[in-house]
């Protein structure tokens, strides 16, 4: 149905509608009575060999769903039924926001891609997190782990950063699987500077510490979430950020601002104007993003790999290069209602054939 709903309809949508037209299309069948329950039994993960433990947590497959599809937690229990092993509901920022000014997400077919400068539009985590303590109180077929990704107000000044994040995880800690800290979109001013180390600690300090003050029988894994853009010396900076503060992971990466190699006509790529690339043109550079992760990184922290992940071949190259997890956005919006469940189903007899286990090899050879 969403098969021919894209080839026949949403093709020529532009894309934001599109988007809301194909998740209304998810929603309806993942959370309707009986159906819902028998997409689940048919689409969710249930492979054994898929099984993962990560982050303290256990993942029935190791496909998430990135940050920035279901920015409200409007379609958490759908989109597991579907397939997805975890979804990263957000970015989600402290106060509610409309993001920036349409059109904000446009299509690059021949790639493959998308170029997006949504600008974090949310419900701001006041709304938020009630909607996610009704979630945790239900329970049934195909629930996935549940991320919860927060970032930066866009009306908050950089030097309010952590108290900004700080009330984030206050309203929506308690509810998350795990926690993710996104500064590295380029649609919010100012928020990739918070890469650099000696701003990033302090505003994760005052995460950590709220995330223990609001969920004090089980502690709530922390990662950040970095840029394919990052130079490798600024890469090496954050990984020993992370092992220094003990941060559960990172997952890497976000958009790209490089508009280079590009398939897609120059003009074309010139009317979309700014904001960030993902998809098809991420794969090598976000792969080589693990490889170094990898090698910096402690064992028992995880990486989560998003980035230009469009089957389950390159799914399966980035948890041999030392990925834990693995979350794809574009991929979904290019390969439809049933690509999870795809993805999923091949990766498995991938894993299969090489005799590889998510569980026991996530920290593997690099291919």
């Amino acid at each position: 149905m969403y098969d021919a709903l894209m080839r026949h309809v949403l093709r020529h949508v532009p894309s934001e509608p599109a988007h809301r037209m194909g998740f209304g299309v998810v929603r309806a069948l993942g959370t309707a009575p009986v159906v819902g329950e028998r997409v689940a039994e048919r689409f969710a993960p249930s492979d054994p060999v898929l099984r993962t433990r990560a982050l303290g947590l256990e993942f029935a497959g190791p496909l998430g769903l990135a940050a920035g599809f279901d920015k409200d937690a409007e379609g958490v229990l759908a989109l597991g039924r579907l397939g997805f092993g975890a979804v990263e509901i957000g970015t989600v920022t402290g106060r509610a926001q409309p993001g920036n000014l349409r059109p904000r997400l446009f299509r690059l077919v021949d790639d493959a891609a998308l170029v997006n400068r949504m600008g974090f539009n949310n419900s701001g985590a006041g709304t938020v997190g009630p909607r996610l303590a009704a979630l945790r109180a239900r329970s049934g077929p195909g629930m996935p782990v549940l991320g919860v990704n927060i970032g930066k107000s866009k009306a908050v000044p950089a030097e309010d950063a952590a108290s900004d994040y700080r009330a984030s995880a206050a309203a929506l800690g308690a509810y998350a699987d795990y926690v993710v800290v996104n500064v590295s979109s380029p649609n919010t001013p100012g928020l990739r500077d918070l890469q650099q180390v000696d701003v990033l600690e302090p505003l994760l300090v005052a995460v950590r510490e709220e995330l223990d003050r609001v969920s004090r029988d089980r502690r709530v894994p922390l990662l950040v979430k970095i840029t394919v853009d990052l130079a490798p010396e600024d890469l090496d900076a954050v990984a020993d950020l992370a092992r220094r503060m003990r941060l559960d992971g990172v997952v890497a990466t976000n958009t790209t601002v490089s508009r280079d190699g590009l398939r897609t006509a120059p003009d074309v790529v010139a009317a979309t104007g700014a904001g960030g690339l993902s998809g098809r043109p991420l794969t090598e550079r976000a792969r080589a993003v693990v490889r170094q992760l990898r090698t910096r990184l402690d064992d028992d922290q995880v990486v989560v790999s998003v980035g230009g992940i469009a089957d389950a071949e390159e799914a399966y190259r980035r948890i041999r290069s030392g990925a834990a997890l693995v979350q794809a956005y574009t991929g979904f919006v290019y390969g439809g209602l049933l690509w999870p469940a795809r993805v999923h189903r091949e990766l498995a007899a991938l894993l299969r054939a090489d005799g590889f286990s998510c569980v026991d090899d996530a920290v593997g050879a690099d291919l």
